[in-house]
């Protein structure tokens, strides 16, 4: 009977086993997450900084905050760097690495050992060209030809133009304004009397466009091509004693203020203050979207979940003219799908601020997730 007990005893303290070896993986899948890293480059403007609050944002979303585990860095304008950190990052177990890449190709060595490891790589604004990795985008050469075209037809293809590009070396840099001096060639009319590297920032731009002002009066200049620096380029023209009416047509950014100064003169904006007030400034505004990162994030926790998502994404371009500007008077998720633009100065007090922050495919992210970090 003893013996009979004991074997009973066995058979239970087996079963448990079992029964444990069974539900234990069941928890820990429960409370696993995924590892993914944001590897950023050069983050010294507005737009790098907004980008990286709304990648933090969806992973903070209740749809990702018991998947993701983040982890950032920043390589600055290094590519060297850069590789450096995506190969540390493989090391630490990195399932998916969402990347704003230096340069397309750079990457590539570092990227196919990242891939051949089992690592996802998806980048975001700029595109790398490595087969394995995955791209999200807009068309940044259509952006570059766009903005250039609407420029030269403003100026009936004649007329001396100022040209900010972006961050040197930056393929998104590189695309945009090679399309950009493409279409002007095609404009014998149209000179390019001053040029400088902008960085993608509205105090670089002030400073490089002061540089080119101490040889070249604003009477002397027709236009600007800015990647980024049209409020400030309108801000300064007003400083200068312009009249709104005289404000020299800026084909450029996405920014906030930018946008705010295109809306006709008098309308009721919130907190609107000095240069950051509606103008009817003549203005074509586009962006790089900065939801493109968080998008990305979102992507790359499908493709781990096991879905199948597109290799290369092209995100519809934002284009909002004098004519399609619209205000948004309190900055809902329902303001921006029915099409609103423009947020008020009270709520977005950087004029450099990127008001290109809606997209369908985005809805755990909105007005709080780009000013502060905070998911929907």
């Amino acid at each position: 009977m003893k013996h009979s007990k004991s074997k009973w005893a066995l058979t239970l303290s087996t079963a448990a086993v079992a029964i444990g070896t069974l539900l234990a993986p069941v928890a820990h899948a429960a409370d696993q997450k995924f590892k993914i890293f944001l590897s950023m480059s050069y983050i010294g403007n507005d737009w790098q900084a907004e980008a990286a609050n709304m990648v933090k944002a969806m992973a903070a979303h209740k749809n990702f905050a018991n998947k993701v585990d983040l982890k950032v860095q920043v390589a600055g304008p290094n590519a060297q760097r850069q590789i450096q950190q995506i190969n540390a990052m493989v090391q630490q177990g990195a399932q998916a690495i969402v990347v704003y890449p230096i340069s397309p190709t750079a990457l590539n060595a570092a990227v196919k050992n990242a891939c051949d490891k089992g690592v996802m790589i998806i980048a975001y604004d700029g595109a790398i060209s490595e087969p394995c990795a995955y791209n999200v985008s807009i068309d940044q050469e259509e952006a570059g030809r766009v903005t250039a075209e609407w420029l030269s037809n403003k100026l009936n293809g004649k007329g001396n133009i100022v040209v900010i590009t972006g961050v040197p070396g930056v393929s998104v840099d590189t695309l945009r304004t090679k399309a950009a001096k493409e279409v002007f060639a095609k404009h014998p009319g149209i000179k390019i009397v001053g040029e400088a590297p902008g960085m993608w920032s509205q105090a670089v731009a002030r400073t490089e466009l002061s540089k080119i002002l101490a040889t070249k009066k604003w009477d002397q200049i027709d236009g600007l091509w800015m990647q980024a620096g049209c409020y400030t380029a309108n801000t300064m023209q007003i400083e200068a004693g312009a009249k709104t009416n005289q404000l020299k047509p800026c084909a450029g950014e996405g920014s906030n203020g930018g946008r705010i100064q295109m809306l006709p003169v008098g309308t009721a904006v919130e907190g609107a203050n000095g240069t950051y007030a509606p103008m009817g400034a003549p203005r074509i505004s586009y962006a790089s979207p900065p939801y493109s990162g968080a998008y990305a994030l979102k992507l790359a926790v499908q493709k781990l979940e096991g879905k199948t998502i597109p290799k290369d994404i092209k995100l519809p371009l934002p284009i909002v003219s004098s004519d399609t500007v619209k205000y948004c008077k309190e900055g809902t998720w329902a303001e921006m799908a029915a099409g609103c633009n423009a947020f008020p100065p009270a709520l977005v007090s950087n004029p450099g601020w990127f008001a290109a922050i809606y997209s369908p495919e985005t809805p755990e992210i909105g007005l709080d997730a780009a000013l502060l970090g905070q998911p929907e």
